[in-house]
C-alpha cells in the first residue's frame, strides 16, 4: 500500500510541476504587458505635464495604453514621432 502512495505521491508532484511550467508563461507575458502598460502610461503623463508648455498633449486612452503596453517605452517615443507628423 506504500509503493503506491509514493507512486501516487510522485505522479502530483509531477503533474503539479507540468501545469505550473504551462500556465507560467503567459502570467509572464500578462504581466509583462501591465509593468509596460503602467510605466508607458506614466511617461505619457510626464510627456503631457511638460508639454503642456508647448501645447503637446497624448490622449491617455486605451488604444495609447496597448500599444505602449505592447511596444513599451519605443511605443511611447513613436507615439510622440506620430503626433508630430500629424
Amino acid at each position: 500500500m506504500e509503493t503506491k502512495a509514493i507512486i501516487t505521491f510522485f505522479i502530483c508532484i509531477i503533474s503539479i510541476i507540468i501545469f505550473g511550467k504551462i500556465f507560467i508563461i503567459p502570467l509572464k507575458k500578462i504581466i509583462k504587458l501591465l509593468i509596460n502598460s503602467i510605466l508607458g502610461g506614466i511617461l505619457i503623463y510626464i510627456i503631457n505635464i511638460i508639454g503642456a508648455n508647448f501645447n503637446f498633449h497624448i490622449g491617455l486612452n486605451i488604444i495609447t495604453a496597448i500599444f505602449t503596453g505592447v511596444l513599451g517605452i519605443p511605443g511611447v517615443i513613436l507615439l510622440v514621432i506620430i503626433k508630430m507628423i500629424l
